[in-house]
């Protein structure tokens, strides 16, 4: 068989062009619709810009405005301030009230009083006006120093800690309690078990602020070293 003849019996070459235009439709219709969906968008982006750029427009009117009015004001304030600069004489004489004459009223109750008038007993009076002065400050100084003067304390919780479980805990205390100063009271103590056997001394004492310092007190506590390790303190409360 020929080339011809086997041409000749099929159908699609002969159709062809047909398909062609089919094909080619096909294509128009998938892709078509899609430079018209951007064209879209791109106009209403435009005329998203462009309503934009007219509120911007009328924002920046409406603010001119407003600046416009702010210093027509401004202006208005300096000028009045420079009017009552210039004239400071008008407006004290409208503020200040003119005073009252009373001159003949005084005058007649004066000359009445001229007769009963003591030329030569003002010495005196001033006299006595600074003895009754000097007696009422030296009674004033007198009350002041009756009264009685507040003196700041604490109360102290002391910690004091033996060297080991074998140390005479009576001696310990009979050794703390050994320590006098000026301002300083013992109170209760007891005895709190630590661990393994050994016990610290729990002291209470009441201070003078002014004449006695933890400092001092510790110092003077731990000079009894051979039966007190190391003293802290639990608890400190002024009063």
């Amino acid at each position: 068989m020929s080339g011809i003849e086997c041409l000749g019996g099929e159908k699609v070459w002969f159709d062809k062009p047909r398909y062609d235009e089919a094909e080619r439709k096909f294509y128009e219709g998938a892709n078509g619709p899609a430079p018209k969906q951007q064209q879209s968008a791109s106009q209403s982006g435009d005329q998203d810009m462009v309503g934009r750029m007219k509120s911007l427009e009328l924002e920046n009117q409406s603010l001119h405005k407003v600046v416009r009015n702010m210093q027509s004001t401004l202006q208005k304030l300096e000028s009045r301030v420079a009017q009552l600069e210039k004239s400071p004489a008008s407006s004290a004489s409208i503020t200040v009230p003119a005073p009252v004459k009373a001159a003949p009223v005084k005058q007649a109750v004066e000359e009445e009083e001229d007769d009963d008038v003591d030329l030569f007993g003002s010495d005196e009076e001033d006299e006595e006006a600074a003895r009754l002065k000097q007696e009422r400050v030296a009674a004033y100084a007198a009350k002041k120093a009756k009264k009685p003067v507040l003196i700041a304390k604490s109360s102290i919780l002391l910690d004091v800690k033996p060297w080991d479980d074998e140390t005479d805990m009576s001696k310990l205390e009979e050794c703390v309690r050994s320590v006098a100063m000026d301002g300083l009271l013992w109170g209760a103590s007891k005895l709190v078990p630590v661990g393994y056997g050994i016990k610290k001394l729990q002291i209470n004492c009441v201070v003078e602020d002014d004449k006695v310092g933890t400092d001092i007190l510790e110092e003077e506590i731990t000079k009894f070293e051979d039966f007190i390790q190391s003293v802290d303190v639990a608890a400190f409360n002024k009063i």
